[in-house]
C-alpha cells in the first residue's frame, strides 16, 4: 500500500524566526488521525533564521535524530556536548530519563534547514545519550546511505544506533536516475522528498512531500535530481494499544 502525503496539507507553524512543516501532530497542530506512523512520532521540517534557534528545553523518553539539509546547527546539552553539524550530517540524542538541550543557527546570515525525527523507544527509562556523525555527502550519491538503525540490528552498519527497530537511509539522486527500496511483508516505511522531485509509479513527489509505504517494494525515479530520506520500521496497525500513546503524549515533554 502507498499513501501520498501532500506537504501543502501538513501542519504549519510560522513564528518569524522559525518556519515549520509538521508531518504529524505537534505543538499547535493536532490531528487525532495523524499522530504517528508506526514508531515514527515526529517528522518536522524546520527552517531557522540566522542568529536564532531553540533555547534550552527538556525531552524525555524519545529517540531524536536531527538531519541537516542546509546551513549549520549548533547543539548544546546537559550532558556536556557542544557540537556543530552541516549539510548531510546527523546527530542523535536518546532523551531517556531526561535531558536538556538547545539548537541554534549561529550563522551571521543564511537559513538553517533541518529535519527533526522523533522515534518512540522500545521502552522507557534509558540513560540519556548523545552522538553525531559527519557523513560525507558523496557517500549517498545514487545509493542509499545507512544513517541510523536499532541496537539489535546486526545487518545494518549504520553508525547511529537507536533504541527501536528502525532503519534510516538517505540518498541524493542525480538527473535521470532511479533507485529501489524493499519493504517486506512485516515492515513499513516513510519516505520524504527533501529536495527536488521524484516519481514512484504514478505518484509524483514534490519537495517536502512524503509517501507512506506498507508491505510493498518501490522504485523511485527522478528527471532533475532529488534528495530523499526514508525511515523503515516494523509494521504496526494498532499503535494506541501497543504504545499507550495518549498516556505517553501526556507525560512526554515536547517543546
Amino acid at each position: 500500500m502507498l499513501k501520498y502525503v501532500d506537504h501543502k496539507k501538513m501542519g504549519r507553524s510560522r513564528l518569524g524566526w522559525l518556519d515549520s512543516h509538521f508531518h504529524f501532530s505537534f505543538a499547535e497542530y493536532y490531528n487525532p488521525q495523524n499522530i504517528r506512523f508506526g514508531a515514527l512520532r515526529v517528522f518536522n521540517d524546520d527552517i531557522i533564521q540566522a542568529q536564532t534557534g531553540f533555547g534550552t528545553h527538556p525531552h524525555q523518553d524519545m529517540e531524536i535524530i536531527t538531519y541537516v539539509v542546509q546551513g549549520e546547527v549548533s547543539h548544546e546539552d546537559s550532558m556536556g556536548n557542544v557540537h556543530a553539524l552541516t549539510r548531510g550530517q546527523s546527530q542523535y540524542m536518546s532523551a531517556g530519563t531526561g535531558v536538556f538541550h538547545s539548537e541554534h543557527n549561529r550563522q551571521e546570515k543564511g537559513d538553517l534547514r533541518l529535519m527533526q525525527i522523533w522515534i518512540l523507544p522500545d521502552k522507557r527509562g534509558y540513560k540519556p545519550n548523545y552522538g553525531d556523525y559527519r557523513f560525507k555527502l558523496e557517500d549517498r550519491f545514487d545509493d542509499w546511505l545507512p544513517i541510523a538503525t536499532g541496537y539489535e540490528n546486526k545487518e545494518n552498519n549504520a553508525p547511529i544506533k537507536v533504541h527501536q527497530d528502525i532503519n534510516v537511509y538517505a540518498t541524493i539522486l542525480g538527473e535521470n536516475k532511479n533507485i529501489s527500496f524493499s519493504v517486506n511483508d512485516d515492515r513499513q516505511a516513510y519516505l520524504v522528498c527533501l529536495e527536488g522531485e521524484a516519481d514512484i509509479g504514478t505518484i509524483h513527489l514534490n519537495e517536502r512531500d512524503a509517501l507512506e509505504i506498507v508491505k510493498e517494494d518501490v522504485n523511485i525515479s527522478t528527471s532533475d535530481g532529488c534528495h530523499l530520506i526514508i525511515i523503515e520500521m516494523a509494521y504496526d496497525d494498532d499503535c494506541y494499544k501497543k504504545y499507550n500513546l495518549e498516556t505517553r503524549l501526556n507525560n512526554t515533554p515536547m517543546w
